[in-house]
């Protein structure tokens, strides 16, 4: 009866720590009995294990067939000595008899122990998938554990993490016991069990800080219509409000700033602008050229392009260091973008106007204007 109430306790115990059904923990156990019968008997036998909730015990149950003539005598019976067991039975029906528990023997149980051991992992390595499979696109916190291959395995309590020096930007670095926070954008089911991958460089993670810091994203006044990055260095944000009191980039940004401060602080200084989104095309590749002035826009939307002509004191500004600015502005607004200065949209002008057929003295006018033009002080211009 001891063992039967330390069953029981095992039980509980197992489905406590490890958070799994207690269905599972039965029909693990059930199963490595019955593995551990089948090999004492060789397999020999119909067998069949079940758990007595009452008595905590695993009982063994032993079917036959009830035939005229025995020619099996491991998987038949005749009809009298079934009779024996129940009066009511007929030739063809198939009965259950208890096997005594002390047909195990001591190598039997450990078989069941093992069997039970693994049957427990596999569980608790799908309640893991499980619990982890709809938290993709979450931001989560963990632990710098170790270092395999330049990537870093973070460690989230009751499963490891990880993420790749792939996904980190750059000039991040960590050290064995610092606190992390990075998005999980996928989990996949391995023969070692779950594998949670992170990121710190996804757009999405910008947006979900944002939902954290900011109450009126979380509640969905203000929402992120679009998310670009180039991790470490610049990210341009395109949010619009359902509100007409709530100005969304004023809800962003916060009092003093604190709000996207935050935010920039846990990206390790990473630049963010913070743009008004709206459905004018024009007007919204206006804001996300943002901090630059524009002066006039040519929209092409056969070809989804648009021409932007701005001051020759923005020229550099719009375009940004290395084409930055401008790059992510495409990216932000989904068009193609080309900027020019007002003063070599002045010399284009000019030069298809002196295209035009006319006199001699009227292109040799449009030829002075040209050079006229040329020669104006004007900003070196960059290439995009």
């Amino acid at each position: 009866m001891e063992t039967n109430l330390n069953l029981k306790h095992i039980i509980d115990q197992i489905v406590k720590e490890k958070s799994i059904d207690k269905a599972i923990v039965i029909e693990a156990i059930e199963q490595a009995v019955l593995s551990a019968a089948n090999k004492k008997f060789r397999n020999t036998r119909s067998l069949e294990a079940q758990f007595n909730h009452e008595t905590g015990e695993v009982e063994l149950f032993e079917y036959v067939e009830v035939v005229a003539e025995v020619e099996d005598s491991y998987r038949q019976i005749t009809l009298e000595e079934a009779r024996e067991e129940d009066p009511e039975v007929e030739i063809g029906d198939e009965i259950g008899m208890k096997m005594p528990s002390s047909e195990f023997s001591r190598i039997a149980a450990q078989t069941a122990k093992q069997v039970i051991i693994q049957r427990v992992r596999e569980a608790e390595r799908e309640t893991i998938f499980n619990e982890f499979k709809d938290r993709v696109g979450e931001l989560i916190n963990g632990l710098v554990r170790r270092f395999e291959k330049g990537d870093i395995i973070i460690d989230l309590g009751r499963v490891e993490a990880v993420l790749s020096h792939k996904e980190l930007a750059p000039r991040e670095v960590y050290r064995q016991g610092d606190r992390i926070k990075a998005l999980i954008t996928d989990i996949r089911m391995t023969p070692k069990g779950p594998q949670i991958l992170l990121s710190r460089t996804s757009p999405q993670m910008l947006a979900k800080l944002f939902e954290a810091e900011v109450p009126e994203v979380a509640e969905g006044i203000v929402e992120i219509i679009n998310v670009v990055r180039e991790p470490g260095s610049r990210a341009k944000i395109a949010v619009y409000s359902n509100d007409g009191d709530v100005d969304p980039v004023g809800a962003c940004v916060g009092m003093r700033g604190s709000r996207v401060q935050n935010v920039v602080s846990e990206l390790r200084g990473e630049k963010i602008d913070i743009i008004p989104w709206t459905e004018d095309v024009a007007r919204f590749a206006c804001n996300a050229l943002s901090p630059a002035a524009v002066s006039k826009v040519f929209v092409e939307d056969e070809n989804r392009s648009m021409e932007i002509i701005v001051p020759d004191d923005q020229l550099s500004l719009a375009i940004g260091k290395r084409g930055q600015n401008v790059r992510l502005a495409a990216k932000l607004t989904g068009w193609k973008i080309d900027i020019k200065s007002e003063t070599r949209q002045a010399e284009a002008e000019l030069l298809q106007y002196s295209s035009f057929d006319g006199s001699a003295e009227e292109e040799a006018e449009a030829a002075e204007a040209v050079e006229a033009v040329e020669t104006a002080e004007a900003p070196a211009e960059q290439e995009i």
